[in-house]
C-alpha cells in the first residue's frame, strides 16, 4: 500500500471508531509508530480536525465527515459473498439491514463495477445442509444486538431440547456466536442467577426491555476463553481405515479434530473435546470401524449406547 492509500484508510478507520489507538494503527498497515505519527500530523496538516490523548488514542472532531468513498473491485465482491452468507445464518432483521446496507454500496459505484457485481451476484451460493426444526423469531439477532450495545435485559420464552417445556427468561446478554448451525446467546440469566447459554432456535418470542443491566459483565472473549478453561478437555485418538476418513472430514472438525497421521492402510486422528458424550454420538456412525487408542472410557460409553438402542429395537 502506497503512502497515500494508507492515509486515507486511517482517516477511514478513524471515522469507524469513537477513539482509534496509534498502536491498532500500526498492527492493521504494518508500520512502525514513528509511521503513524508521521502520518496522523499529514491530516492535521491537511485540515482533518483530529484531537489526541497520549496513552488513549485518536479522534475525531464530532461533526466531521469523509465524502462517499469508492470501493474497490474486491471490496464489492467480498461485500456480494458476505450477503450470500448473511441470507443463509441469519435472522430476517438483520438481513433486512444488511441489504439495506448493500443498496447504499452499489450506489456508489462506478458502472463497470456495478456491472461486475451484477454478474457474480447468481454464480455464488451458499447452501446450508442442515436445517433446524423451529427457526429462531425474525428479529432475534437483531433484538440481542441492540441489548448488548445498549445494556439493556431482554425478555423471551425459551423451549427446552424436546420442546417438552417453556420457560420465560429475563436475560441480560454479552455477546453472541455461531457453532455448528446454530447461533448462541451468551447471558446472565435473572431465572438461574448465572451465566447461560441460549440457541436462538428454540426461542419463541424475545424483545426488548427498558430495563438497565444490573451488573457489571466480564468481557465476552474472556468469558469464553475462560469458561473453556473450566470444562476439562479430553484427548481422544482413534485409527480408522483410510476409506473411511471422507465420510468424516465434514464434521469432525465440529468435534475437536487437531490432528491425523498416516499409517499407511489406517489414518490416526486425535481430537481435544469438552463434550465426551457427543463425541461418542459422533463415534457411533462409524463404530463399526473406528479402533479407539484412548480414553478407555470411550469404549465404555459406546458399549452403554449400543445396548441402550438394543433395548429400544
Amino acid at each position: 500500500m502506497n503512502r497515500f492509500d494508507r492515509i486515507t484508510a486511517i482517516l477511514i478507520q478513524l471515522q469507524s471508531k469513537k477513539i482509534v489507538k496509534a498502536q491498532d494503527l500500526a498492527d492493521r498497515f504494518e508500520i512502525s509508530l514513528r509511521t503513524v505519527y508521521r502520518d496522523i500530523r499529514s491530516l492535521e496538516e491537511a485540515g482533518v480536525p483530529l484531537y489526541g490523548e497520549a496513552g488513549v488514542g485518536y479522534s475525531l472532531v464530532d461533526g466531521y465527515r469523509l465524502p462517499p468513498i469508492m470501493f474497490t473491485r474486491e471490496e464489492a465482491m467480498t461485500f456480494v459473498t458476505a450477503e450470500k452468507f448473511m441470507a443463509q445464518f441469519t435472522d430476517a432483521a438483520t438481513r433486512s439491514s444488511y441489504q439495506s446496507a448493500m443498496y447504499k454500496m452499489k450506489a456508489v459505484l462506478r458502472g463497470d463495477e456495478k456491472d461486475l457485481v451484477e454478474n457474480i451476484e447468481d454464480r455464488i451460493l451458499v447452501r446450508k445442509r442442515f436445517q433446524p426444526q423451529q427457526s429462531a423469531p425474525e428479529n432475534a439477532l437483531d433484538c440481542i444486538l441492540q441489548c448488548i450495545a445498549e445494556q439493556r435485559a431482554a425478555r423471551l420464552h425459551y423451549e427446552t431440547f424436546d420442546a417438552q417445556q417453556r420457560t420465560e427468561r429475563t436475560i441480560e446478554p454479552i455477546g453472541i456466536f455461531h457453532e455448528n448451525q446454530f447461533w448462541y446467546v451468551v447471558a446472565w440469566c435473572h431465572l438461574r442467577g448465572d451465566y447461560r447459554q441460549f440457541r436462538t432456535d428454540r426461542m419463541t418470542q424475545i424483545c426488548a426491555t427498558d430495563t438497565p443491566f444490573h451488573k457489571k459483565h466480564p468481557d465476552f472473549k474472556e468469558y469464553l476463553e475462560q469458561s473453556e478453561k473450566n470444562h476439562a478437555v479430553e484427548t481422544v485418538v482413534i485409527r480408522v481405515p483410510k476409506k473411511i476418513v471422507a465420510y468424516m472430514q465434514g464434521q469432525r472438525h465440529y468435534f475437536g479434530f487437531a490432528a491425523e497421521t498416516d499409517l499407511g492402510t489406517h489414518v490416526e486422528m486425535t481430537f481435544h473435546t469438552l463434550y465426551m458424550e457427543g463425541f461418542a454420538r459422533w463415534l457411533l456412525m462409524f463404530a463399526d470401524h473406528a479402533e479407539i487408542v484412548q480414553p478407555t472410557h470411550l469404549k465404555t460409553q459406546l458399549r452403554d449406547l449400543v445396548a441402550q438402542i438394543s433395548q429400544n429395537l
